[in-house]
Protein backbone atom coordinates (compact mmCIF):
# COMPACT_ATOMS: atom_id res chain seq x y z
CA UNK A 1 0.00 0.00 0.00
CA UNK A 2 2.92 2.46 0.90
CA UNK A 3 4.84 1.91 -2.34
CA UNK A 4 1.53 1.74 -4.54
CA UNK A 5 1.37 5.15 -2.32
CA UNK A 6 4.84 6.61 -3.38
CA UNK A 7 4.56 5.61 -6.68
CA UNK A 8 1.54 7.67 -7.16
CA UNK A 9 3.24 10.49 -5.93
CA UNK A 10 6.81 10.24 -7.72
CA UNK A 11 7.07 12.16 -10.76
CA UNK A 12 9.01 10.32 -14.19
CA UNK A 13 12.62 10.07 -13.94
CA UNK A 14 12.85 10.44 -10.41
CA UNK A 15 13.47 7.97 -7.53
CA UNK A 16 10.62 7.79 -4.56
CA UNK A 17 13.75 8.20 -1.99
CA UNK A 18 14.49 12.07 -4.01
CA UNK A 19 10.64 13.10 -3.78
CA UNK A 20 10.15 12.04 -0.25
CA UNK A 21 13.24 14.23 0.58
CA UNK A 22 12.25 17.14 -1.49
CA UNK A 23 8.82 17.18 0.13
CA UNK A 24 11.00 17.50 3.77
CA UNK A 25 13.24 19.94 2.20
CA UNK A 26 10.05 22.06 0.90
CA UNK A 27 9.08 22.29 4.42
CA UNK A 28 12.43 22.94 5.73
CA UNK A 29 13.10 25.60 2.75
CA UNK A 30 9.67 27.82 3.49
CA UNK A 31 10.55 27.64 7.17
CA UNK A 32 13.89 29.01 6.83
CA UNK A 33 12.51 31.52 4.38
CA UNK A 34 9.94 33.19 7.04
CA UNK A 35 12.26 33.07 10.20
CA UNK A 36 15.01 34.45 8.17
CA UNK A 37 13.42 36.53 5.33
CA UNK A 38 15.48 34.43 2.53
CA UNK A 39 17.15 31.64 1.93
CA UNK A 40 14.70 28.65 1.25
CA UNK A 41 14.22 29.22 -2.74
CA UNK A 42 17.64 28.80 -2.86
CA UNK A 43 18.45 25.58 -0.31
CA UNK A 44 15.57 23.91 -2.32
CA UNK A 45 16.59 25.26 -5.73
CA UNK A 46 20.11 23.34 -4.48
CA UNK A 47 18.85 19.72 -3.19
CA UNK A 48 16.40 19.90 -6.43
CA UNK A 49 19.49 20.23 -8.77
CA UNK A 50 20.63 16.71 -7.86
CA UNK A 51 17.38 14.81 -7.94
CA UNK A 52 15.28 16.77 -10.30
CA UNK A 53 15.70 16.73 -14.45
CA UNK A 54 17.07 19.44 -15.50
CA UNK A 55 14.69 20.52 -18.25
CA UNK A 56 12.04 20.19 -15.43
CA UNK A 57 14.15 21.68 -12.31
CA UNK A 58 13.01 26.12 -13.08
CA UNK A 59 9.31 25.31 -14.30
CA UNK A 60 8.50 22.76 -11.17
CA UNK A 61 10.56 25.25 -8.49
CA UNK A 62 8.53 27.89 -10.27
CA UNK A 63 5.27 26.45 -8.82
CA UNK A 64 6.20 25.35 -5.63
CA UNK A 65 7.39 29.12 -5.26
CA UNK A 66 4.16 30.40 -6.09
CA UNK A 67 1.93 28.01 -3.48
CA UNK A 68 5.10 28.49 -1.08
CA UNK A 69 4.94 32.17 -1.75
CA UNK A 70 1.39 32.41 -1.60
CA UNK A 71 0.78 30.94 1.69
CA UNK A 72 3.09 33.12 3.21
CA UNK A 73 1.95 36.31 1.55
CA UNK A 74 -2.05 35.38 3.09
CA UNK A 75 -0.53 34.48 6.27
CA UNK A 76 1.01 38.38 7.14
CA UNK A 77 -1.09 40.52 4.38
CA UNK A 78 -1.80 42.95 6.93
CA UNK A 79 2.14 43.75 6.94
CA UNK A 80 2.43 43.93 2.94
CA UNK A 81 4.04 47.14 1.84
CA UNK A 82 1.84 47.44 -1.32
CA UNK A 83 3.46 50.29 -2.81
CA UNK A 84 6.15 48.80 -4.57
CA UNK A 85 3.37 45.95 -6.04
CA UNK A 86 2.46 47.80 -9.30
CA UNK A 87 5.84 48.88 -10.66
CA UNK A 88 7.40 45.51 -9.55
CA UNK A 89 4.71 43.67 -12.04
CA UNK A 90 5.45 45.83 -15.12
CA UNK A 91 8.94 44.62 -14.79
CA UNK A 92 8.10 40.91 -13.58
CA UNK A 93 5.85 40.98 -17.02
CA UNK A 94 8.93 42.82 -18.97
CA UNK A 95 11.42 40.49 -17.73
CA UNK A 96 9.56 36.68 -18.23
CA UNK A 97 8.50 38.17 -21.62
CA UNK A 98 12.18 39.24 -22.63
CA UNK A 99 13.84 35.10 -21.31
CA UNK A 100 11.11 33.42 -22.91
CA UNK A 101 12.19 34.68 -26.04
CA UNK A 102 15.77 34.27 -25.95
CA UNK A 103 17.22 30.81 -27.04
CA UNK A 104 20.68 30.99 -25.72
CA UNK A 105 21.03 30.58 -22.35
CA UNK A 106 23.37 32.89 -20.36
CA UNK A 107 26.38 31.31 -18.61
CA UNK A 108 25.11 30.06 -15.24
CA UNK A 109 28.47 30.89 -13.93
CA UNK A 110 28.05 34.97 -15.14
CA UNK A 111 24.48 34.96 -13.44
CA UNK A 112 25.82 33.26 -10.12
CA UNK A 113 29.34 35.76 -9.80
CA UNK A 114 27.03 38.87 -10.91
CA UNK A 115 24.42 38.37 -8.24
CA UNK A 116 26.85 37.21 -5.67
CA UNK A 117 29.09 40.39 -5.71
CA UNK A 118 25.79 42.31 -5.57
CA UNK A 119 24.07 41.03 -2.82
CA UNK A 120 27.99 41.24 -0.92
CA UNK A 121 27.63 45.05 -1.83
CA UNK A 122 24.72 45.68 -1.07
CA UNK A 123 25.30 44.10 2.75
CA UNK A 124 28.23 45.33 2.92
CA UNK A 125 27.38 48.91 2.63
CA UNK A 126 24.00 50.77 3.27
CA UNK A 127 21.45 50.00 0.51
CA UNK A 128 21.61 52.84 -1.71
CA UNK A 129 18.30 55.08 -1.41
CA UNK A 130 17.84 54.94 -5.41
CA UNK A 131 17.37 51.11 -4.83
CA UNK A 132 14.21 51.57 -3.13
CA UNK A 133 12.85 53.72 -5.79
CA UNK A 134 13.25 51.30 -8.64
CA UNK A 135 10.72 48.34 -8.43
CA UNK A 136 10.21 48.12 -11.88
CA UNK A 137 13.93 47.17 -12.88
CA UNK A 138 14.24 44.75 -9.45
CA UNK A 139 11.40 43.27 -11.36
CA UNK A 140 12.72 43.12 -14.75
CA UNK A 141 16.43 42.05 -14.00
CA UNK A 142 15.09 39.39 -11.54
CA UNK A 143 12.55 38.19 -13.91
CA UNK A 144 14.61 37.90 -16.13
CA UNK A 145 17.41 35.54 -14.77
CA UNK A 146 14.45 33.65 -12.82
CA UNK A 147 13.84 31.70 -16.25
CA UNK A 148 17.41 30.58 -16.60
CA UNK A 149 18.44 30.85 -13.00
CA UNK A 150 15.35 29.55 -10.57
CA UNK A 151 15.86 31.13 -7.59
CA UNK A 152 16.44 35.15 -7.56
CA UNK A 153 14.60 35.79 -4.05
CA UNK A 154 18.08 36.52 -2.80
CA UNK A 155 18.24 39.53 -5.56
CA UNK A 156 14.61 40.62 -4.69
CA UNK A 157 15.17 40.56 -0.99
CA UNK A 158 18.16 43.24 -1.67
CA UNK A 159 15.30 45.71 -2.82
CA UNK A 160 13.12 44.78 0.06
CA UNK A 161 15.81 46.03 2.67
CA UNK A 162 16.21 49.11 0.74
CA UNK A 163 12.59 49.95 2.10
CA UNK A 164 13.62 49.81 5.61
CA UNK A 165 10.77 47.63 6.65
CA UNK A 166 10.26 46.32 9.71
CA UNK A 167 10.58 41.49 9.83
CA UNK A 168 6.97 41.17 9.55
CA UNK A 169 6.66 43.55 6.38
CA UNK A 170 9.70 42.23 5.14
CA UNK A 171 8.72 39.15 5.10
CA UNK A 172 4.91 39.85 3.87
CA UNK A 173 6.33 42.12 1.09
CA UNK A 174 9.26 39.96 -0.30
CA UNK A 175 6.20 37.08 -0.73
CA UNK A 176 4.21 38.71 -2.47
CA UNK A 177 6.87 40.08 -5.14
CA UNK A 178 8.01 36.68 -5.22
CA UNK A 179 4.84 35.21 -5.74
CA UNK A 180 3.98 37.92 -8.76
CA UNK A 181 7.83 36.73 -10.14
CA UNK A 182 7.31 32.62 -9.96
CA UNK A 183 3.54 32.97 -10.96
CA UNK A 184 4.42 34.51 -14.53
CA UNK A 185 7.31 32.35 -15.29
CA UNK A 186 5.13 29.29 -14.38
CA UNK A 187 2.88 30.60 -16.91
CA UNK A 188 5.42 31.27 -19.29
CA UNK A 189 6.95 27.72 -19.11
CA UNK A 190 3.53 26.64 -19.62
CA UNK A 191 2.73 28.62 -23.00
CA UNK A 192 6.41 27.38 -23.73
CA UNK A 193 5.37 23.68 -23.41
CA UNK A 194 6.32 22.11 -20.36
CA UNK A 195 4.25 19.56 -19.18
CA UNK A 196 3.58 19.75 -15.66
CA UNK A 197 0.60 17.31 -15.28
CA UNK A 198 2.82 14.17 -14.60
CA UNK A 199 3.98 16.54 -11.45
CA UNK A 200 0.62 18.01 -10.22
CA UNK A 201 0.84 15.35 -6.98
CA UNK A 202 4.15 15.86 -5.91
CA UNK A 203 4.21 19.51 -6.33
CA UNK A 204 1.01 19.99 -4.40
CA UNK A 205 2.82 17.78 -1.62
CA UNK A 206 5.44 20.30 -1.78
CA UNK A 207 3.17 23.07 -1.78
CA UNK A 208 1.62 21.65 1.45
CA UNK A 209 4.67 21.08 3.08
CA UNK A 210 5.81 24.39 2.15
CA UNK A 211 2.70 26.03 3.76
CA UNK A 212 3.34 23.87 7.16
CA UNK A 213 6.82 24.86 7.26
CA UNK A 214 5.56 28.70 7.14
CA UNK A 215 3.30 28.55 9.74
CA UNK A 216 5.50 26.75 11.90
CA UNK A 217 8.77 29.98 10.66
CA UNK A 218 5.93 32.17 11.62
CA UNK A 219 5.71 31.13 15.77
CA UNK A 220 9.95 31.69 15.63
CA UNK A 221 9.06 35.03 13.70
CA UNK A 222 6.91 36.28 16.06
CA UNK A 223 9.98 36.03 19.05
CA UNK A 224 12.58 37.67 17.32
CA UNK A 225 12.97 41.19 17.46
CA UNK A 226 13.33 43.83 14.16
CA UNK A 227 17.40 43.92 14.77
CA UNK A 228 17.87 40.23 15.09
CA UNK A 229 15.88 39.52 12.05
CA UNK A 230 17.60 41.91 10.27
CA UNK A 231 21.57 40.87 11.17
CA UNK A 232 19.99 37.29 10.52
CA UNK A 233 18.84 38.28 7.00
CA UNK A 234 22.57 39.98 6.25
CA UNK A 235 23.93 36.51 7.67
CA UNK A 236 21.97 34.33 5.48
CA UNK A 237 22.62 36.51 2.55
CA UNK A 238 25.92 36.34 2.85
CA UNK A 239 26.56 32.90 3.07
CA UNK A 240 24.29 32.42 -0.40
CA UNK A 241 25.83 35.42 -1.78
CA UNK A 242 29.90 33.52 -0.79
CA UNK A 243 28.80 30.35 -2.58
CA UNK A 244 27.47 32.29 -5.66
CA UNK A 245 30.65 34.07 -6.25
CA UNK A 246 32.42 30.63 -5.45
CA UNK A 247 30.40 28.21 -7.80
CA UNK A 248 30.24 30.89 -10.58
CA UNK A 249 34.59 31.29 -10.63
CA UNK A 250 34.75 27.61 -9.87
CA UNK A 251 32.38 27.12 -12.91
CA UNK A 252 34.43 29.90 -15.25
CA UNK A 253 37.75 28.62 -14.46
CA UNK A 254 36.72 25.00 -15.40
CA UNK A 255 37.18 23.45 -11.57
Amino acid sequence: MMIDLLSFITPPDMSQAAALLLIVFSFIGSLITVAFGIGGGALLLAVMAVTVPSAALVPVHGVVQVGSNLGRAILLVRHTFWHALPWFIVGSVIGVFLGGLIVVQIEPWVVQTGVGLFILWSISFTPPKWLSRWPLMTGLISSFLTMFFGATGMFVATFSKSLSLGRHSHVATHATLMLVQHLFKSVTFAFLGFAFLPWLVFIMLMILAGVLGTLVGNMALKHMTDARFHRALDIVLGLIALRLVWSGLRSAFGE
